[in-house]
């Protein structure tokens, strides 16, 4: 089964890093976020992606095709001009990256894959968010539900105090925010029918807006909600979040064994 990433947004809300790379090549623990989202998704023998890049997305093509400069070391003899490589770090991944678009909305990258993925169940995520989900669990919940998608919930608590006020302006109670506080959100990490593609018009469709309204209209949506860890690094500080976990050694998306 294929794993679809969206990797080509701006990335204005962190604009310190993405003027220079897309969003999901900046770094946690000097490797890219996707890197991060990969290795998960290949601890559970998901090996096969394909990358759906915009902005910069040539950036994206220039790591993979250079993997083992990033990641190996490397002699240069120039007299015999060879490069040998030492102790060959590989993964076991089959990485297609699509230049969907500078301006293409999320449906409109997700139909550009169709060719790519053919009448094929798929996994979808997000190249900005790490989480530690089962994704074996995630995929026995979307086949026993039969839907043509099934997303991962996650809950965001509340970052304020919070107030409990009845009808009549009465303060009733104040306490500190708990995670039950929080709304859930759509986390990414989704299974597929191919159908969904049906859903999308064209490179205008927002993926999260129509097709998705449509496919709960039609009762064809389920939601795994998933209560470990999930954060999206949507800003300088969240990325500094994230680098402060991995750098603790104690990263709970860090699924995989070195």
């Amino acid at each position: 089964m294929k794993v679809l990433i969206l990797a080509g947004g701006y990335g204005t809300r962190i604009s310190e890093e993405s003027q220079f790379k897309p969003k999901p090549m900046i770094e946690i623990g000097n490797m890219p976020i996707i890197w991060h989202i990969m290795k998960h998704y290949s601890h559970y023998g998901f090996n096969e992606f394909v990358i759906l890049g915009g902005y910069k997305q040539y950036v994206i093509k220039e790591y993979f095709n250079n993997y083992f400069l990033h990641h190996s070391d490397i002699t240069f003899d120039m007299a015999k001009n060879e490069v040998i490589v030492h102790a060959k770090h590989a993964e076991p991944w089959k990485v297609t990256v699509l230049d969907t678009g500078l301006s293409t909305m999320t449906g409109g990258r997700i139909k550009r894959a169709k060719p790519y993925v053919g009448n094929e169940p798929f996994m979808l995520t997000y190249g900005d968010a790490v989480s530690d989900v089962d994704i074996k669990k995630l995929l026995s919940f979307h086949q026993k539900c039969g839907r043509a998608i099934t997303i991962t919930s996650v809950s965001i608590s509340q970052t304020k105090g919070i107030l409990e006020v009845d009808k009549n302006g009465s303060l009733e109670a104040f306490r500190e925010k708990a995670i039950q506080d929080g709304s859930l959100i759509n986390g990414g990490f989704m299974v597929c029918e191919p159908e969904v593609f049906d859903y999308i018009s064209g490179d205008n469709t927002v993926f999260e807006k129509n097709p998705m309204k449509n496919l709960v209209a039609d009762h064809k949506a389920a939601a795994y909600h998933h209560k470990g860890f999930w954060q999206c690094m949507d800003t300088k500080r969240d990325k500094d979040s994230l680098e402060d976990l991995w750098e603790s050694g104690n990263a709970p998306w860090k699924t995989w064994n070195e």
